[in-house]
């Protein structure tokens, strides 16, 4: 691949243009952690050395962002045939002159280059988010998608990103990135990156990482080459903006990842000090798994004229593809029922399928993994306290099923794509049901199927309404011990937040049954 820009500017069409210094820079993600934990003071404080422009006196030159050509047999549809379609999966839409939805790649009308990244992926067909999502970012629309986790909202950002890319002028030296994409976590960062590198290649867009936690060198030096990508998180981007490493006056298409998890991490105040340093008429694509007042306070302030999709019901939801159990108990019954829990998992598991243990505490984190290998289970463990390496190892172990279960804290309930994951435990059952969802969702990815079992303690009874709501809406039975929990709460009720509309049967499990039965139902009584 040769290094180097073309003479003269990109004018389009379906050839890629080279771009100077090759493609990717150094591989800073190598360095990768899972979460991004900053100081709270340091995120309240953060870039207060930055100076917002003032664009009315800014001289910004003329950029372009519609790309869409609709392809003949999309615009021949038929109202009613778009309608059935949008129905059959889950889109709704708000908004207006909303594009119809694609069917299959080919229509698409992406550049050769980005078809034949396609066809090297062997994807079939477009993801509902994907089908639908394309047309409205290559059409330069402002956009809010919500979708579950593992929907392919990835690419569906990243093919609009690499084509609006290769239609604006050339990066000059000095100039920063094309297209930034925030991520609140380090490993879905790397995760954009895996994406970003499998098709930008072959369009030679250069991307780089950024994260905290991992040496600045190698990702300052992408930064000061050139990159048309730049994929970050919050903290150690407003760091390289108050040094001037890298600047957003260039930056025309802005991708916020998981906006729910950025906000629910304090990432409020960064994200706003980066916005304002991105000329007002960009293009924002906004993705979020939940809907909540805040992600929306932000859209409406951000995004101007946007649409929103949906994929799914806007209630609190969970994947269809997982079949939940839950286990009412007391707090102190919860070793021994996991136990006996791992020993039937383990009797029906001849696949090799890999199970996430979810716990509160990284002291918890430790012991419960000692505890795992004391009884011969190969268990590995994943805290904020584990340095880069041990993380990478841990993670390297877990995806070879040399460690096949892995207990953790909430470092792993987001951004982590583990194949394989046929098991989600809830040892404690987290602060938020939105986290639950997020939990359960690292198994029944890309159409696969999994199970989770949550141990719900009275402990945890103010969230029991919001659980038995998410129980109903996936066609799950739910446990009478958990319908007197919530009752005893009070009417704590469901929030309108939004996770991945699902189908599935609810299960009970207890210490005292000598079987599992996948197919079987628990008698609740026992």
């Amino acid at each position: 691949m040769s290094n180097g820009y073309h003479n003269g500017n990109y004018r389009g069409g379906n050839k890629a243009p080279r771009r100077m210094g090759g493609y990717g820079g150094s591989n800073s993600t190598s360095n990768g952690h899972f979460g991004n934990r900053n100081n709270q003071n340091s995120k309240s404080s953060a870039g207060t050395n930055l100076r917002k422009p003032n664009w009315n006196f800014e001289s910004l030159k003329p950029f372009k962002k519609d790309f869409y050509v609709p392809h003949n047999n999309v615009q021949g549809r038929h109202p009613r045939e778009v309608d059935i379609f949008r129905q059959e999966n889950q889109i709704t839409l708000k908004g207006e002159k909303v594009p119809n939805p694609i069917q299959h790649f080919e229509e698409g009308n992406f550049p050769d280059y980005v078809m034949e990244g396609i066809r090297k992926q062997g994807f079939n067909e477009p993801t509902a988010i994907q089908a639908q999502g394309w047309p409205i970012a290559m059409s330069g629309q402002n956009m809010v998608g919500i979708a579950q986790t593992g929907s392919g909202k990835t690419l569906g950002y990243i093919l609009p990103a690499i084509v609006h890319i290769n239609s604006q002028q050339p990066l000059n030296r000095g100039d920063g990135p094309i297209a930034l994409i925030l991520a609140p976590t380090r490993e879905l960062a790397q995760q954009i990156q895996t994406v970003a590198n499998d098709f930008g290649s072959l369009s030679y867009v250069r991307n780089t990482c950024i994260f905290g936690g991992a040496p600045k060198g190698s990702q300052a030096r992408d930064l000061e080459r050139g990159v048309e990508i730049c994929i970050a998180t919050p903290g150690r981007l407003i760091d390289f903006l108050e040094r001037g490493t890298t600047n957003l006056r260039r930056c025309t298409y802005l991708v916020l990842d998981e906006a729910d998890r950025m906000l629910d991490m304090g990432f409020e105040p960064q994200i706003r000090k980066i916005i304002e340093q991105i000329r007002p008429d960009r293009q924002v694509l906004m993705w979020s798994a939940t809907w909540p007042k805040e992600v929306r306070n932000l859209a409406e302030e951000y995004l101007t004229n946007y649409t929103q999709l949906n994929i799914g019901s806007l209630t609190l939801a969970a994947n269809h593809n997982i079949l939940q159990i839950v286990d009412v108990c007391q707090e102190h019954e919860k070793e021994s029922k996991l136990g006996n829990l791992l020993q039937e998992i383990g009797n029906v598991n001849e696949d090799g399928g890999k199970t996430i243990i979810f716990v509160e505490t990284k002291k918890k984190v430790e012991n419960i993994t000692r505890n795992i290998r004391r009884y011969g289970w190969p268990a590995v463990c994943m805290h904020g306290d584990k340095s880069q390496q041990e993380r990478d190892h841990v993670l390297r172990e877990f995806r070879n099923n040399k460690g096949s279960i892995l207990v953790a804290t909430d470092v792993a309930a987001r951004g982590l794509d583990v194949d394989d994951v046929k098991y989600v435990i809830n040892f404690d059952y987290p602060s938020s049901s939105e986290d639950y969802i997020h939990r359960i969702g690292r198994t029944g990815r890309s159409n696969c199927t999994g199970t989770s079992y949550a141990f719900f303690t009275p402990q945890n009874g103010r969230q029991a309404k919001d659980l038995i709501n998410v129980l109903k809406e996936a066609n799950q039975v739910v446990n009478p011990k958990l319908s007197e929990l919530a009752d005893r709460s009070g009417n704590y009720g469901s929030r309108n937040r939004w996770g991945y509309s699902s189908r599935g049967r609810e299960n009970m499990f207890s210490a005292k049954h000598k079987r599992f039965d996948m197919g079987r139902s628990f008698d609740y009584s026992s």
